[in-house]
């Protein structure tokens, strides 16, 4: 078992191989972070009970809700993982909570009670800025130190040139930046470090304030977005590397090594382009990239542009390495590619949960020969499915992907307004882990529209045991 208790404990939490970790325990329990959409109300993050077996599948059966107004939970992460197998006295007990908007980081604990988390810290922004210069923060990642690195993604003004890695140490105290001084990226977002090469790689949004008021295509013009990859050295912090991705690579948002932490190979997800870029280490020692899979522009009518990315957001790869997985955020679609050749993935599954171009929808597709086409979307317990799939977590065994569909409160506000309107909610898609296929489970539908307290928007999910975007194996 990956988790043992506390008194015949041998190893530390998570599991010593991506492979073993895939025989773990089957998920009960998803933690997701939710927005309400009006603001007036604050976040929280709900326990939703994933146990077919239980009375309350398919149900959201706790709300911790936070002290503060306007934080924009987003991202989420653990105080330790599968990095700190070998350290007994490490616990994944801490689930880490960045604010995107507010900068504060919430610290829940989720071992007194799994099903009902509970508060165990707040750090303040104010502490953070006072001692780092840093805001907005974003990512978070366990290190085997013991150690929790936030990437950031700006200053307390939004200003990108101010972005950098947040340090906090294992009570969750402030401990400074982790990159070296003048090493800081241009822009942040996302980032994976995979030890046996002694590499970091971190990827680029854009500069807060220019994306917490929605997208403007103009602002790309404007240089407020990246399009660069980061390599550092791990774990000195020392920039080494800056890969421009060039127009095929603008807005690179998810970034993800391969599991096997001999591979020298990952991919980043580049929103705009809606390209998957592979990055790899050449002979020399450096990095490169390369354009691994590409999801055309859809031509459209009725829409703002002639034409519509896919928008790739979240993506994830399975345990063993064998199959990526990706949503495309306006289009509507999540896809299930073969990876064994990393070269040159091969489409093996793709469904339909949403999109701007679903039938009912105003927006419709045109083929090359100008005739018009709309997705086919299947309702779920008699639900229209709502906005876009977004962010996605797959089961330690791969075979069954959760999915929500909030992305940012201002993006959906502007791209999906009746998301904003009637909440988002929460699907799971059955994966074929034999030959590939992707399939909605009739069966689970959490309706984040039917809250008590209004409509709210899910966003990240995370396993108590842990899950395949989290753990990075030493």
């Amino acid at each position: 078992m990956g988790e043992e208790t506390e008194c015949c404990r041998t190893t530390g939490p998570g599991y010593e191989t991506p492979l073993k970790a895939m025989s773990g325990p089957k998920e009960a329990l998803l933690y997701v972070t939710c927005v309400y959409t009006g603001r007036e109300k604050p976040d929280f993050l709900a326990t939703v009970d994933v146990d077919p077996n239980s009375p309350t599948y398919s149900k959201v059966i706790h709300r911790l809700s936070m002290p503060y107004v306007g934080d924009e939970l987003h991202h989420s992460g653990w105080n330790a993982c599968s990095s700190c197998h070998g350290d007994p006295s490490a616990d994944r007990r801490f689930l880490i909570l960045p604010s995107l908007v507010s900068g504060r980081v919430y610290v829940i604990d989720t071992q007194k009670n799994p099903k009902a988390p509970s508060l165990h810290k707040v750090v303040q922004p104010e502490d953070i800025v006072k001692n780092t210069g840093l805001a907005y923060p974003h990512t978070s990642h366990c290190l085997a130190s013991g150690d929790i690195m936030i990437s950031c993604l700006g200053d307390k003004d939004g200003n990108a040139k101010g972005n950098g890695f947040l340090l906090l140490d294992s009570e969750f105290n402030v401990k400074g930046r982790w990159e070296k001084p003048g090493h800081s990226p241009m822009f942040g977002y996302d980032f994976w470090y995979q030890p046996r090469h002694k590499t970091m790689i971190s990827s680029s949004w854009g500069a807060p304030v220019a994306f917490t008021k929605g997208f403007d295509l103009q602002h790309v013009t404007d240089g407020l977005y990246g399009r660069h990859l980061y390599v550092y050295s791990w774990p000195d912090g020392e920039l080494k590397q800056t890969l421009d991705l060039g127009d095929t690579g603008l807005i690179p948002l998810e970034t993800r090594f391969l599991h096997d932490p001999s591979k020298d190979t990952g991919y980043v997800g580049c929103a705009l382009t809606s390209n998957m870029v592979r990055f790899f280490k050449t002979k020399d020692g450096s990095w490169s990239h390369e354009v691994a899979i590409s999801v055309k522009p859809l031509k459209v009518q009725n829409w703002i542009l002639p034409e519509m990315p896919g928008l790739i957001t979240d993506f994830l790869i399975s345990l063993d390495d064998r199959f990526l997985y990706f949503a495309n955020w306006l289009h509507g679609d999540v896809r299930q590619y073969n990876i064994e050749d990393p070269k040159n993935p091969v489409l093996v599954g793709q469904v339909w949960v949403g999109g701007l171009i679903q039938k009912g929808s105003p927006v419709v597709a045109m083929t090359e020969d100008g005739k018009t086409w709309q997705s086919d979307v299947p309702e779920i317990q008699g639900h229209r499915l709502r906005g876009g799939p977004q962010m996605i977590q797959l089961s330690l065994d791969g075979k069954r992907l959760y999915v929500t569909n909030s992305l940012f409160s201002s993006w959906d506000r502007q791209f999906y307004p009746e998301l904003v309107e009637k909440g988002s909610h929460m699907l799971q898609i059955d994966v074929n882990t034999e030959e590939g296929g992707l399939k909605t489970n009739p069966n689970f539908f959490v309706d984040f529209g039917a809250e008590p307290d209004g409509p709210s928007l899910a966003h990240e999910m995370r396993y108590p045991g842990g899950d395949c975007t989290s753990d990075i194996w030493t």
